[in-house]
């Protein structure tokens, strides 16, 4: 049976995309813990005289950071529920047009819900 008569991917696929997901995962969860603990030495730095740092670029910086922490964060979601999509056994299926995500590209952004031709049309 080939991809396109497929209505999901098999335990064995499925098992495999857990790892990598997994894997992404944790280096995910280990980023959002350094920029946080950079936000809060940042924080505790009596707003960053002790590194020498003045007011305005101390912002900016404390800013990136932010940012820098909520992209992980969401990343961290994404991937999580990805995790769930595998349990329930629908991990990899475009939610716009209900057919596989080519293997592919689930390797390369493993918390895709969307296949290229879905993406490209949007």
């Amino acid at each position: 049976m080939n991809a396109a008569e497929q209505s999901r991917y098999s335990d064995a696929d499925l098992a495999e995309f857990k790892l990598i997901i997994d894997e992404k995962l944790t280096e995910a969860r280990k980023q959002l813990a350094f920029y946080l603990n950079q936000l809060s030495e940042q924080t505790n730095s009596e707003d960053g005289k002790k590194r020498g740092i003045d007011n305005g670029n101390h912002a900016s910086m404390a800013d990136d950071l932010q940012n820098q922490a909520n992209r992980q964060r969401k990343l961290v979601q994404h991937l999580e529920y990805a995790g769930m999509r595998i349990e329930n056994k629908v991990y990899g299926i475009c939610r716009v047009t209900g057919k596989l995500i080519s293997k592919e590209r689930l390797r390369l952004v493993p918390h895709t819900t969307l296949s290229i031709a879905a993406k490209q049309a949007r």
